[in-house]
């Protein structure tokens, strides 16, 4: 019986492979041999998740086609592999990819480091910020006095507590955008409204645009439900969204959803101008498409100048929300640990959703509905995203000196809110930097987990999550990861030292 549980095309793999640009060997840099360079960047593409453990590989003479090597460099980069513990064969079954006994499976998203973990490692791999206390603990007890008349039902509430659902929706008509109640659904955070939407609206091979870059766990969620990702190129720097690419694409393609984040976006930190969410509201309209807007990040401005000058959400486009479907959090600007999220869209695309609920997850924890509630009711909401918002920038002015002046050739630009930075790498390899990275104590996600087939190597996402002493040891063991991949990876790395914050 075969041991592999999925397959890899030969182009694929190919574009894969292609995608993985380093710096090019400077004088008396030695290039290792095709065969070593084929095996060490499969291990990689296992290493990252982007080639998942038990695929099939394609066989050494269709590999070698689409590279346009010989066979026998594949058929010797298979063999290292094997000798690694990268992968495993049979006769009659093929090879298919593996890890080493005692390695970790490698994520597929952007799952946290174990708490366990932080005492030697810096993890910028989660753009998620600690409590905001005492909001959280206030919160929390002011719940649990509202509880008990909740603790004599059922404690399902498919489309959410009544009262949460009223505040939400008065939250949005105070900005301008009359909301009914019934045009809420409370979620288990952002993603389970996600999932939810394209469980709805896009079923296996449906085609669904996202921008390109955009944020990792979406892009996998989005895969592990069948669709097709249609990636709209993002402009360069801050500037955003390409309006005239985004309605080509969505006039070409037809896709059944488009996911933007209009609000400072994950990763680049752009922000939509209102000229920009109106026409894309329009083309979306125009193309029958139903554009999904991730708001998480739209309170966490950061420069006092944006301050009441905020754009307008993109919902504020489609008041009655025939076209927009709008997804929000407590995530990120209150705690990463309160899963409450919930979706604003027509009363009838409410519906749908929370009778497509019963076969999911029913509904959301009661006690941490009250909290967010006691939040929005009591004014803690906003004291609470104040704090949020000065932990951030305090964070995002730290990481930015220590990575200039750690990482000179390193390029970016800052941006006015949101948590992550998106940076240009100097031609070096994200993907290696990710790897070297583990070696010297710093988690960092490479730029190709933020696009599709392979985009984005010469960049990585840093979060501001750090700051301080912190952010300056982080930007030192970046710039330790970078030397080794400039090196090829030679020796074993500096080890990375115990860091108490």
């Amino acid at each position: 019986m075969a041991q592999w549980t999925s397959a890899m095309g030969a182009a694929q793999l190919a574009r894969l492979l292609n995608s993985q640009q380093d710096r090019p060997a400077g004088p008396g840099t030695r290039r290792p041999p095709a065969y070593r360079a084929l095996a060490d960047g499969i291990r990689l593409l296992v290493l990252e998740g982007r080639v998942p453990v038990a695929a099939r590989l394609p066989a050494e003479r269709e590999l070698a086609l689409s590279l346009s090597v010989s066979r026998t460099t594949v058929a010797a980069a298979y063999e290292a592999l094997r000798a690694e513990g990268f992968l495993e064969s049979r006769r009659g079954a093929g090879s298919w990819t593996a890890v080493p006994a005692g390695n970790p499976l490698p994520a597929r998203g952007l799952e946290p480091l174990p708490p366990e973990a932080l005492g030697s490692m810096i993890d910028l791999g989660c753009a998620a910020l600690p409590a905001p206390e005492p909001w959280l603990t206030r919160a929390v007890q002011g719940a649990l006095e509202e509880l008990p008349p909740y603790a004599h039902t059922h404690g399902d509430y498919p489309a959410g507590l009544p009262a949460l659902r009223a505040m939400i929706a008065e939250r949005y008509t105070s900005r301008g955008i009359p909301t009914m109640p019934e045009q809420i659904m409370v979620t288990t955070g952002a993603m389970g409204a996600i999932d939810a939407i394209c469980h709805l609206f896009a079923g296996r091979g449906e085609r669904i645009a996202v921008e390109s870059p955009s944020y990792a766990n979406i892009l996998q969620l989005m895969r592990e439900a069948g669709a097709r990702l249609v990636p709209v190129a993002m402009a360069e720097g801050l500037t955003g969204w390409d309006m005239d690419r985004w309605r080509q694409v969505l006039r070409d393609a037809a896709p059944r959803i488009a996911y933007v984040v209009a609000d400072f976006h994950n990763p680049t930190g752009a922000l939509a101008d209102e000229d920009q969410r109106r026409r894309l509201v329009e083309a979306a309209r125009s193309a029958g498409t139903v554009l999904v807007a991730d708001e998480t990040m739209s309170e966490l401005w950061l420069d006092t100048d944006i301050e009441g000058a905020m754009p307008r959400p993109v919902c504020a486009f489609d008041p009655a929300g025939s076209t927009v479907v709008t997804v929000g959090s407590a995530s990120k600007a209150f705690w990463a640990g309160m899963r409450i999220g919930w979706v604003r869209a027509a009363p009838d695309v409410i519906r749908s959703l929370v009778a497509a609920r019963a076969y999911a997850d029913l509904g959301t924890p009661v006690l941490e509905q009250l909290a967010v509630n006691w939040l929005f009711s009591t004014g803690g909401w906003a004291q609470a995203v104040d704090i949020r918002r000065s932990q951030a920038r305090d964070n995002r002015d730290a990481l930015v000196a220590a990575v200039r002046r750690e990482l000179p050739d390193w390029e970016f630009e800052v941006p006015m809110g949101g948590l992550t930075l998106w940076v240009r790498t100097g031609g070096l390899s994200g993907s290696r930097l990710a790897e070297m990275g583990e070696r010297v104590g710093v988690r960092v996600p490479s730029g190709p987990r933020f696009g599709v087939d392979g985009a984005f190597e010469g960049y990585v996402r840093l979060p501001f999550t750090v700051g301080g002493a912190v952010a300056e040891e982080a930007a030192a063991r970046l710039a330790a990861a970078a030397r080794l991949v400039e090196s090829g990876g030679a020796g074993g790395g500096e080890a990375p030292r115990t860091f108490v914050a």
